[in-house]
């Protein structure tokens, strides 16, 4: 008898010893968690995904400063929305921001931290998608609506020192502008001047404390999601997904590369690698068709 109670003791202390050390794995990351939000600034997309996401007011203001005016009204701004591309085995994009204003122009917002996210033929190829989705079958050409990529880059990848980039097609022959209603503009992120509302914008995207910040429409959201409880259970959330996404995403690759060895060795059919490599068969045959091309 006391050896059986000896045992129960036993097993209720270690199913409290692994309860403690699961409460203080989740306590350390939590804290992990919190000590990154510290550091984020509207340069990093997860932020600043989240305070333009349906926010009219900040969008409004963020388009009038970057496109000079003060009349701009903003009727839909959504985050993170998805492009799918109606080829099959095409390249999708998830823009950061997605805006259309009262003039039914359609605004593709981007935030890029590495140049090489910023890749001029990137921009070109959003630019393309948005396009894309604008008529349906039987609508004409001319009721496209006008287009912009906008592009805010922590560092000047264009390299003139200048705050903004305006790129246009022209006629080459004429210098006149082509009118295809196509915009693409870049904004430096790293250009400062107090005295310009381009350069107070880029300080408050750089800003990781929303005491220092000059627009008050933007500091407010910051505030929110960065020091009240609410808003830090809303990044921790984010947070938690995207390593969900990631490790999914890896998952997904190394099988990806275990079906590519075996198309490589050629000794098994497309159907039999699509089983093997536990991938669905469309996906196998995108791979092989990319090996043998």
């Amino acid at each position: 008898m006391r050896l059986k109670k000896k045992c129960f003791r036993d097993m209720i202390k270690k199913r409290q010893v692994v309860k403690m050390e699961a409460k203080n794995q989740t306590d350390l990351k939590k804290k992990e968690t919190l000590e990154a939000i510290e550091k984020l600034s509207l340069m990093d997309d997860n932020l600043m995904t989240l305070v333009f996401d349906r926010n009219i007011e900040a969008t409004e203001l963020l388009l009038n400063v970057i496109l000079g005016r003060d009349d701009l009204k903003v009727l839909e701004v959504v985050g993170q929305r998805e492009y799918k591309n109606p080829m099959h085995g095409g390249r999708s994009i998830t823009i950061d921001i997605y805006a259309r204003d009262g003039d039914g122009k359609i605004y593709d917002i981007e935030v890029q931290r590495a140049p090489a996210g910023a890749d001029v033929r990137r921009a070109r190829f959003h630019s393309s998608m948005i396009d894309i989705k604008m008529l349906k079958a039987g609508q004409e050409f001319k009721e496209i609506h006008e287009s912009y990529a906008i592009f805010i880059t922590a560092s000047d990848v264009l390299g003139a020192g200048r705050s903004l980039y305006h790129v246009n097609r022209v006629i080459e022959e004429t210098g006149k502008y082509f009118g295809d209603g196509s915009h693409i503009i870049y904004v430096n992120g790293s250009y400062k001047d107090d005295s310009d509302p381009v350069g107070r914008l880029m300080h408050d995207f750089r800003c990781v404390s929303s005491v220092d910040m000059f627009y008050s429409v933007l500091a407010s959201q910051v505030r929110y999601f960065k020091e009240t409880e609410g808003g830090q259970e809303i990044m921790c959330q984010v947070f938690e997904d995207l390593a969900e996404k990631w490790a999914k995403e890896r998952v997904t690759e190394e099988k990806k590369e275990s079906a590519r060895r075996m198309i490589a060795r050629g000794k098994l059919t497309v159907e039999e690698i699509a089983e093997d490599a536990d991938l669905p068969i469309e996906v196998v045959r995108d791979l092989a068709g990319l090996q043998l091309a």
